[in-house]
């Protein structure tokens, strides 16, 4: 059984959620303030998160910065906000996803399931092992290296370099790599996509701001050249 650990201040949505979770077949842990989300999920090691911005004592977006320092499971942040630099701002620290508040919680609860999905379909090995240049991905061990030396990937960015690894050389458009790494449509906003790829350039490019593997073809998406 999957464990969802749910932070949010507002006890009538928490309890909303932690409901349907469970009707869900999920077991869920609760926090309603940043300093016992801290704790919480370090000592329940959780294995996705729904993380509200708006919380008393440390907010959501500082939560996630620390917890990415040592954790790797999935975060949907929950934001009132609908600017897009919040957005961005969740994605540049470490979240996998966000949904803006007021939203469905059918539509939460289907990208629980997608990204719990695609945690597990990552861990399960496609391909042995790949390597392009410095870079080998171990999907057997679920290890990406560098010069031998692992890198820390969050679990968006591990699918996302393995499915293009796997598909070397084809392009991506934005919106087929969020149906194939984060397995539904994105309410049309690609942004995601572009944080995430900046995110790997920056740890598999010898000149992020030159890159040469992880390559944009304007107007078309991504590729990743061997």
């Amino acid at each position: 059984m999957n464990k969802i650990m749910v932070v949010e201040d507002d006890p009538n949505l928490l309890d909303t959620l932690k409901y349907n979770l469970n009707k869900d077949g999920y077991d869920v842990v609760t926090a309603t303030d940043g300093i016992t989300a801290l704790s919480t999920a370090k000592h329940e090691k959780p294995d996705l998160l729904i993380l509200d911005v708006m919380l008393p004592g440390i907010d959501g977006f500082e939560v996630c910065r620390l917890l990415r320092r040592e954790m790797t499971m999935p975060i949907i942040m929950l934001t009132a906000k609908a600017e897009e630099t919040d957005k961005i701002v969740g994605l540049e620290i470490g979240a996998d996803d966000y949904v803006t508040k007021p939203f469905s919680v059918r539509e939460l609860l289907a990208r629980v399931r997608a990204m719990l999905r695609r945690q597990q379909m990552a861990e399960t090995p496609v391909v042995a092992s790949m390597n392009f240049g410095d870079i080998n991905i171990d999907s057997a061990r679920h290890i990406i290296s560098r010069n031998g030396k692992p890198l820390e990937l969050s679990p968006k960015e591990y699918d996302l370099l393995v499915f293009l690894g796997v598909n070397k050389g084809i392009v991506f458009s934005r919106e087929q790599l969020l149906e194939k790494v984060w397995g539904y449509e994105f309410a049309g906003d690609t942004r995601t996509v572009d944080v995430h790829i900046r995110w790997l350039r920056q740890k598999i490019e010898p000149d992020p701001s030159n890159p040469t593997r992880l390559v944009t073809v304007r107007g078309t998406g991504y590729k990743l050249e061997g």
